[in-house]
């Protein structure tokens, strides 16, 4: 399946690691290298206890603390060692382990860590184990990440050949665009498909890709016999040089590619034709990829069962949405963790450096009144810079949120909304919001996210002198309804802007917790946002 070789999300996880933590990692890669050959043995040891195979265990190897001291030691930045780590775990998506028991299994790595580091550090250092926790972290994400992707990319694999079906206009066209895709998403150099002639005795090269003869006159399968049928009605692994690429039935593909695979259409268990793809490098399939071939060959040639593939394709959404729903909780996770460092380290620093400038600047003889006038000034820098991060603190995680729920908070934004920004806002909330009590955690995170997305929307692009929010439940339903006087846009350019992911991110977030989304605004119109999200779940 085709992956892009980076992720821009992994570089931000990358970016998590700030200096000190850094520092930390360093050292903690020195005690580990001299011991990381040692502590990868039992890891392994344990694994296959618990029967993971070959390729498991060594894309599961390649994730560990030990594999990062191994590229921090090196002096390579973390960054190189989240790619590996990316790889690696589309390597174990396509080897069909979860993200959940992989997270399992580094913690049976830590079971063999903790001992170690007991013995090297008898003392045990608060600062290596905070550094190991954010290491964790940043693997997880980049873990998800990577399992995102092959769950999506399977996905758009579906999607396409699903659509192939649907706009073919004929057998022959549909037939071609079934390889393309086929030989794309398995990231294949060349690609044939030939079909059995309905007296079962000869082939009919029915579709090309790649390679110097494509289309489905340029190449001419062997003569079919009985012996050739039976060894073609299996999938089969071919290599550059083995007695079975004689099975490769485009002569000219023979001796040219370094390995191939030979993929069988089977109609109620009986051959009725096959494909096969060619590859420049020696690249076996792995079991995702496998079960991603069989269900795609399977759709070219049972059409009929147009429902069942939906439901394949729909089961495969519904894995991308819950992931999606899983990188938002963890965002939000980080979200509340840098707000409390925050909080804790700069906010509570701020306050003392102001403490230390007034009593500095009481302290201070009458004679040096040019000496004061200057404490006064920082004093008065630092206290804005105060007032900043507390802002910045409120926008990452809200601690009303937390503490009061939903309408508080609310209040609380539309008030330093006004003192931000010249306009008029009437906030209005229903008396029924009070006595449902306490709502769903992702469902007050989500509309107290909506409406600051909505200010911020106001505040850069609307000039608007006058907003109205809207706050109400009904039917099982919780109703957002946000609109305002401003300059207004035609949605469909909005929605439909690349690199612009306010509207999308809204209504990806109401879509994920199965809620409606509605945005109307001409220019010189304003703008009205509606939007209902499920009480329950």
């Amino acid at each position: 399946m085709r992956i892009p070789d980076s992720s821009p999300s992994l570089a931000d996880a990358a970016g998590l690691l700030q200096e000190p933590v850094r520092v930390h990692l360093q050292r903690l890669s020195r005690l580990l290298r001299p011991h990381a050959a040692d502590l990868d043995l039992k890891f392994r040891s344990r694994l296959r206890q618990r029967r993971y195979d070959a390729k498991q265990l060594k894309a599961l190897s390649a994730i560990t603390p030990g594999a990062a001291a191994k590229f921090l030691a090196r002096g390579r930045p973390p960054a190189d060692f989240f790619e590996q780590v990316e790889y690696s775990g589309r390597r174990l998506a396509k080897l069909n382990l979860p993200p959940a028991e992989i997270v399992d299994v580094l913690r049976v790595y830590d079971s063999v860590l903790d001992p170690l580091l007991d013995k090297l550090l008898p003392v045990p250092e608060g600062n290596l184990q905070w550094a190991r926790r954010q290491l964790h972290l940043c693997a997880v994400v980049a873990l998800n990440s990577a399992f995102h992707q092959v769950r999506e990319t399977e996905a758009r694999a579906f999607y396409d050949l699903f659509r192939a079906e649907v706009e073919a206009k004929s057998l022959d066209e549909l037939l071609d665009q079934f390889l393309q895709n086929l030989t794309r998403v398995s990231q294949a150099q060349v690609g044939r498909l030939a079909l059995l002639n309905p007296d079962r005795t000869s082939w009919r090269a029915r579709a090309a890709a790649g390679g110097d003869g494509g289309g489905q006159d340029g190449f001419q399968p062997d003569p079919l016999t009985a012996g050739l049928r039976r060894k073609l009605a299996r999938t089969r692994y071919i290599v550059k040089g083995e007695p079975a690429e004689e099975l490769i039935l485009d002569r000219r593909l023979r001796g040219h590619y370094r390995s191939y695979w030979s993929i069988p259409l089977l109609a109620q268990k009986r051959l009725a034709g096959v494909i096969q793809v060619g590859f420049l490098t020696e690249r076996s399939w792995l079991p995702r990829e496998l079960q991603l071939l069989d269900a795609a060959v399977e759709q070219c040639l049972l059409a009929a069962e147009k429902a069942r593939l939906m439901e394949d394709l729909a089961a495969r959404e519904e894995q991308v949405r819950q992931l999606s729903e899983h990188m938002w909780l963890v965002e939000e996770e980080e979200r509340r963790r840098i707000s409390r460092e925050l909080h804790d380290d700069a906010g509570q620093s701020m306050l003392l450096i102001r403490l230390q400038l007034e009593m500095l600047e009481k302290s201070l003889p009458p004679a040096l009144a040019d000496i004061r006038g200057k404490l006064v000034e920082t004093r008065d820098v630092t206290e804005k810079t105060i007032i900043e991060v507390r802002r910045i603190i409120a926008a990452l995680s809200p601690a009303v949120l937390e503490q009061l729920g939903l309408a508080a908070a609310l209040r609380q934004l539309a008030n330093r909304f006004r003192q931000a920004y010249p306009c008029h806002i009437r906030l209005y909330i229903s008396p029924g919001i009070n006595r449902l009590g306490r709502l769903r955690q992702q469902i007050e995170i989500v509309t107290y996210r909506l409406v600051q997305e909505c200010f911020n929307n106001i505040a850069k692009h609307s000039s608007a002198s006058t907003v109205n929010i809207h706050l109400r439940s009904s039917d099982r339903y919780l109703v957002l309804g946000v609109e305002d006087d401003g300059v207004g846009f035609e949605v469909g350019a909005a929605l439909g802007k690349r690199n612009s992911f306010g509207l999308s991110g809204m209504r990806e977030r109401v879509g994920l917790l199965g809620g409606q989304f509605q945005i109307e605004s001409r220019p010189g119109e304003g703008t009205r946002i509606s939007v209902r999200l499920p009480i329950r779940a």
